[in-house]
């Protein structure tokens, strides 16, 4: 993945992930973890997350998605068994636009995020979160 996608990804996130007390890590391929009980090392924390939740296991629950429609973005958000695990999906990456496409693909990328385990940023927001 290259910067200007890398900051791309970055700049989605901030823009759905508006609750200024949410702290959350990005992964190489668009997996994004939200903390939402954020301690130590971030990177630790999600990268722990992901790694658990991430990988798809036929005929698991990590085999299961949820497609969401954004209206703040471009594109779509896979869900998967872990409420806090999101993957970002753009329009010009799936061949077809059908919610079981967009769900496979967004699926596969996730699987990408959890076995490589490449964090490219960290938002750290407990500082805000913390002064409400």
């Amino acid at each position: 993945m290259t910067a200007v996608n890398t900051e791309m990804l970055k700049d989605i996130w901030q823009r759905l992930l508006t609750d200024p007390g949410k702290s959350w890590v990005l992964f190489e391929h668009g997996t994004c973890v939200v903390l939402t009980a954020p301690e130590g090392d971030l990177a630790d924390q999600a990268t722990g997350i992901l790694r658990e939740f991430g990988p798809v296991h036929a005929g698991s629950p990590a085999g299961d998605f949820g497609v969401i429609d954004l209206k703040d973005a471009e594109g779509w958000v896979v869900t998967g068994q872990h409420n806090d695990v999101l993957t970002y999906v753009g329009p010009d990456e799936p061949h077809e636009r059908s919610d079981i496409a967009i769900g496979v693909f967004g699926r596969s990328k996730r699987h990408r995020d959890g076995t490589e385990l490449n964090v490219v940023h960290v938002e750290d927001k407990r500082d805000l979160a913390d002064s409400d």
